[in-house]
Formats: C-alpha cells, sequence, structure tokens
C-alpha cells in the first residue's frame, strides 16, 4: 500500500522519511513519491496492508539503473495501521521500472542479487545492497529515526 496511507504515528512517519532520505543518499536525482498507487477499487483490491511501499523516479531513463523509477516495499510483520507498537520489518523489494514493464527486481532474500531481464550496472547494485542494510539499522530495535 502506499506509504502515505500506512503511516499512523509520528515514529514511523519519522521512518517513512528516513528511508527517503537514505534512497536519495545512494541517488540523488531520485523523486520521492509516498503514493506510488493510484486510488481505485482494482488497486484496492490488490493491497497488501503489510508493506509500506514508496517510489523514487529519475528524471529520465537511466542507462547505469536500466529504469527510470524504483519501486520500494518494505515488508512488515504487521499492518502498520493495525496498533502503535512499531512494526518489524521483514524485507525490502525493490524494482526498477520504465513505463513498459519491470526490468530488474532486487529482495533481501537469498543472495541479494538482482534478476530480470535488463540488469543494472554493478555499482548501482552495491548501492541499492547499502540502501537495503541502511533501512534494516533504521527498523532495527532501539534505532533512532534521526539517524538518516
Amino acid at each position: 500500500m502506499n506509504a502515505s496511507d500506512q503511516v499512523r504515528s509520528v515514529e514511523l512517519a519519522q521512518r517513512v522519511a528516513s528511508v527517503a532520505v537514505l534512497f536519495r543518499q545512494h541517488f540523488p536525482d531520485a523523486r520521492a513519491n509516498l503514493t506510488p498507487w493510484r486510488d481505485d477499487p482494482q488497486t484496492r483490491a490488490h493491497a497488501e496492508q503489510e508493506s509500506l511501499d514508496l517510489s523514487f523516479h529519475l528524471p529520465g531513463w537511466s542507462p547505469r539503473s536500466q529504469c527510470r523509477s524504483f519501486l520500494v516495499q518494505l515488508r512488515l510483520e504487521q499492518s502498520p495501521a493495525g496498533g502503535s507498537a512499531r512494526p518489524r520489518l521483514l524485507g525490502v523489494t525493490i524494482r526498477g521500472l520504465t513505463y513498459d514493464s519491470e526490468r530488474w527486481r532486487l529482495a533481501s532474500v537469498g543472495d541479494w542479487q538482482p534478476t530480470g531481464t535488463h540488469l543494472p550496472q554493478p555499482a548501482v547494485v552495491e548501492a541499492l545492497q547499502g540502501f537495503v542494510r541502511e533501512v534494516f539499522a533504521l527498523f532495527s530495535p532501539g534505532a533512532s529515526a534521526r539517524a538518516a
């Protein structure tokens, strides 16, 4: 679901904002979007309550990244709207997208390597892996959202 729709506490809002800051540290040209999904019945039917989704759009197609946009999905142990306790981060999936389709995806399972038809360059993969590590650190118990 859209990150902006899921945030129900100041602490989680700070963490989502910190995720955006962390991503922009690796990809300074990217513009953050906390509402990547349309609000229509078909989209709502497939909404995942345990996911915080945000996207980042590049000014154009990036040959290094092999995409125009990144969709970042944070998988949580519980729905952020489900209570006041901070949800535990279970995983991160990043998808490289163009207007046509998904070009690649990187998930925080297995070897954290991208899979797909058009893979980003190794330096971009390293930046994405570093970003994922930083997101896990941000959501770890005792971490401060101001760390970013």
